[in-house]
């Protein structure tokens, strides 16, 4: 048991080594267009929901 985990750990070791990291900047500019991305869709939802519910008041009424 204790050969596998070894030999797990030497391999995670390994396969870290591989990645290839985003530098601050990029870190920074993703989480910006990810923030602006999430208040856009929000505004754009929110938006076509209270038009749609009114035309559907409307209609009912």
């Amino acid at each position: 048991m204790a050969n596998k985990i070894s030999k797990f750990l030497t391999e995670v070791k390994s396969e870290m080594k591989k990645v290839s990291w985003s530098t601050k900047k990029e870190l920074i500019n993703s989480t910006w267009i990810v923030i602006f991305s999430v208040v856009f869709l929000f505004l754009y939802i929110g938006l076509v929901d209270f038009f749609i519910s009114r035309a559907v008041n409307l209609v009912i009424r």
